[in-house]
């Protein structure tokens, strides 16, 4: 009967082995994935807060359409950009000094009258906002793509290790064999591989610095009636891309208004996409560390 048994066993390795094995498999590319990831993730240190500019804090803060709206925020303080009755943009007066690749897109956008909502769109806008994100990119603050797709390396090979169970689990139900403890490490290797697949596409150098500058600029909050007109373009710059369009709201009730601009604000921690700084996530997962012994009614096929 012993014979019997032994032979009897799925792929030719015991239930408590293919156990024992496809646990360690995953625990070790779980801890290998965090470390990982925590090299990519953690950017660059000793960044002074007060290096970045406004539309940077914009784009580290809420992506694209807060960038577009705090170089608006900014035309607009300086008189720059106005709106008409028809509610297509225009401009009320010549350029700056000092101004950025994306301040003169969104003017050339409102000297062609385009809508406010529609400057994402705009070629000119777009080209500045890809010079504006690899610039963050080259400064340890926003992932590019190589990085995210290197962080999520671990992810996948969690996916093989699913793969890998389900086909074992199958074959262990034909053959008659206790699958139960290897479902439930399926179930944890699963969860794991959803988690780590959630790469952020900021540092956590700019989750710092956009700490750092919500705590100094708190005056520039919508909820504190700050005086824009005190603080000059600069400052409704940077009340934009740290509160949104809310602060727009504050600032200019009713170009906002004619220029169609959403009444909301950015997300204060930034957890929106996954925007957070750290590991979004996938410092929680164990890789299936469920599963404890080997008897009873269940094992590993």
């Amino acid at each position: 009967m012993t014979v019997l048994a032994a032979t009897g066993d799925t792929w030719g390795i015991s239930s408590p082995a293919f156990l024992g094995l496809y646990l360690l498999a995953a625990l070790v590319t779980v801890a290998g994935t965090l470390v990982h990831r925590s090299r990519i993730l953690a950017g660059q240190r000793g960044l002074a807060a007060d290096q970045l500019g406004p539309q940077q804090v914009a784009y580290l803060n809420g992506g694209d359409q807060v960038a577009v709206l705090t170089a608006l925020g900014g035309l607009r303080g300086s008189g720059a950009v106005g709106v008409r009755p028809d509610r297509l943009l225009t401009v009320g007066g010549q350029l700056p000094s000092g101004v950025t690749p994306l301040d003169q897109a969104v003017y050339h956008a409102a000297r062609r009258n385009l809508r406010s909502r529609d400057l994402g769109r705009d070629e000119w806008v777009g080209r500045a906002l890809t010079e504006l994100r690899e610039g963050l990119q080259r400064q340890g603050l926003a992932l590019s793509p190589d990085q995210r797709r290197s962080a999520r390396r671990g992810s996948r090979v969690l996916f093989g290790l699913l793969a890998l169970g389900m086909f074992r689990t199958i074959a262990g139900l034909s053959n008659g064999r206790p699958v139960g403890f290897l479902v439930i490490a399926l179930v944890a290797v699963a969860g794991a591989a959803l988690l780590l697949g959630r790469v952020p596409w900021r540092t956590r150098a700019a989750d710092a610095a956009l700490r750092d500058l919500r705590r100094r600029n708190a005056h520039l909050a919508p909820a504190s009636a700050p005086a824009y007109a005190t603080y000059g373009p600069a400052g409704a710059a940077m009340g934009v891309a740290l509160f949104g369009a809310a602060s727009l709201w504050a600032l200019d009730p009713g170009f906002a208004e004619q220029a169609e601009i959403q009444r909301q604000a950015t997300a204060s921690s930034g957890g929106a996409s996954c925007g957070g700084g750290s590991s979004c996530g996938g410092g929680s997962s164990d890789g299936g560390g469920g599963g404890g012994g080997c008897g009873g009614g269940g094992c590993g096929g």
